[in-house]
């Protein structure tokens, strides 16, 4: 759903004196005041699906029934998160303890009428629509308690064991929305691009390697140009690992159109072997300043390759006079992962010893250089984030407030390392947060960060301020998974809450429209004009 038509659908909800969703069984309170609560929008009586057994709720008994422990173990939503208003509905999945084959879940909040009570034979089960757009503004930063409860049903009449409590915990909503779209890439029948608008229930095709080209075997590496038009990547003739890449830009709408500001010259030095990873400014992408900058290797050598930050001007007249290289002075090693800020013409990137394919690194310390009109400057490490550990793909938040990056040991490479966490960091420097988004369930046999490779941080493309704090939202990929479909990189979105003093971050959300059974990676989160 666009977050246009969720929006219309969030005001009528609010607006309305009674919940307009799932009705209950006539013992709703219809006359709560909408805009105080308690609220109805929870059904008075259980959901039982078909899977179940029409008097699941006689064979559970009441709430609390049953062992205290040995229960599912539920490992989305995770207990402790916040999602943002227009989140896509949200899905509960479990595993089930020992021979459990029948469960119970149970959602309350203080100022609910009524509990949400479902039984299923399932080990998923997501929320009505209706009932979640209630409850999104309704219950705003509010514990939102959810049980999970199983048991072993005989098939015929009664239960052989159980219920037994199993997680158990509170959620919240934030008083505010995610924006934007994410376009990822996926390695799965053949690599491309897909993408989606947070609250979207399923993901479009957003390019594929032969929208760019007869030839082109690969596209990746990708980001939005500022104005969300364009996708802007990395294309190969070659299949594989992307290498040796060229520049593409085509647009986020499906239509695969190129821009009409790229002149001959700037298609030619696009065309160059061994350029990678494109980024932009909005400080400089308006007609007679259109500029890429990008990593390429002085030495002509991908593996490893003398990279730099390289500019090129897409509306240059010639080919002599429309590229070049951002000075670096005072950082003697190669560039990699450079990018863009947001409120100024900063130029943030990785220093390192070695650099493969522009992205990849083995020793990196998170640096950043004036852009100073193509002309670069003096270089600055920035305190903390330059240690003896390898830090990589750092990305500014959209205020440029705080960086996002990776880190695994010093001395490991950066590539599709198990080991690598996010962390954020004041841009000015100093102690560096480690995200609780790092962390799978800890009772599920998802195994443990470091060691689920959470990686690629990328931040939306816009914060929010509600209830005297400020909201941002971070993507990023992970091979965490659901202990049933092993360990397949999907993607992520936690939120990070500045109230002013203290950095607050939340176990992660898992996107559930994604395929659960693709290799999804290297998120980019902007205001994509992606079509759904």
């Amino acid at each position: 759903m666009h977050m246009r038509s969720w929006m219309l659908i969030a005001l009528v909800v609010a607006c309305s004196p009674q919940h307009s969703g799932t009705p209950g069984d006539g013992n709703d309170d219809a006359t709560a005041d909408a805009f105080a609560g308690p609220y109805p929008d929870f059904p008075a009586s259980p959901i039982v699906d078909s899977s179940a057994p029409p008097n699941s709720g006689t064979l559970f008994g009441g709430a609390g029934t049953g062992s205290a422990s040995g229960g599912p173990c539920m490992y989305e939503p995770e207990v402790g998160t916040l999602y943002p208003q227009n989140w896509l509905r949200p899905r509960f999945s479990w595993a089930a303890g020992g021979s459990e084959n029948l469960f119970e879940v149970r959602v309350t909040a203080a100022n609910e009428v009524n509990p949400l009570v479902v039984y299923t034979a399932m080990t998923t089960w997501t929320m009505p629509a209706d009932i979640w757009s209630a409850l999104s503004n309704h219950i705003i930063e509010q514990p939102i308690t959810v049980t999970v409860r199983g048991a072993t049903y005989d098939g015929s009449s009664m239960l052989t064991s159980g219920p037994e409590i199993g997680t158990s915990g509170d959620i919240q909503i934030a008083s505010v929305s995610a924006p934007g779209a994410i376009v990822y890439w996926t390695t799965s029948n053949g690599t491309g691009f897909r993408g989606f608008h947070i609250g979207d229930e399923s993901v479009v095709t957003v390019a594929a390697p032969s929208d760019d080209g007869a030839a082109t075997q690969c596209i990746g590496c990708h980001s939005s140009t500022p104005d969300g038009t364009y996708v802007a990547y990395s294309a190969t003739d070659t299949a594989g690992n992307g290498d040796p890449a060229m520049l593409g830009l085509m647009s986020s709408d499906g239509m695969h159109t190129k821009p009409p500001f790229i002149s001959a010259a700037a298609m030619t030095l696009m065309q160059r072997l061994n350029q990678e990873a494109p980024q932009f400014s909005k400080n400089h992408w308006q007609t007679g300043d259109h500029v890429a900058i990008n990593m390429y290797p002085t030495d002509g050598v991908t593996d490893p390759g003398a990279y730099e930050i390289m500019w090129t001007d897409l509306e240059a007249t010639s080919t002599a006079t429309g590229t070049g290289y951002v000075a670096r002075t005072g950082d003697a090693n190669h560039a990699a992962s450079a990018s863009f800020a947001h409120t100024s013409d900063t130029i943030l990137y990785v220093s390192a010893p070695a650099v493969n394919s522009g992205v990849t690194v083995s020793n990196g310390d998170i640096w950043t250089v004036p852009y100073n009109n193509r002309a670069g400057g003096a270089a600055t490490a920035v305190t903390g984030a330059s240690t003896a550990d390898n830090e990589y793909y750092p990305s500014f938040s959209p205020d440029d407030k705080y960086i996002a990056y990776d880190v695994v040991p010093g001395g490991s490479s950066s590539y599709a390392n198990p080991s690598a966490e996010v962390y954020v960091i004041a841009s000015s420097g100093g102690t560096r947060v480690r995200l609780a988004a790092n962390d799978p369930p800890t009772c599920t046999n998802q195994g443990s960060s470091p060691g689920v490779e959470n990686s690629w941080p990328k931040w939306a493309p816009q914060v929010s301020q509600g209830n005297s704090k400020t909201y941002y939202w971070l993507t990023f990929s992970s091979t965490r998974n659901s202990p049933i479909l092993g360990p397949t990189p999907q993607l992520y979105v936690t939120p990070i809450v500045d109230d002013g003093t203290t950095l607050t971050t939340y176990p992660a959300l898992y996107l559930w429209n994604q395929p659960s059974d693709e290799h999804n990676h290297t998120p980019a989160w902007d205001f994509f004009e992606i079509l759904q």
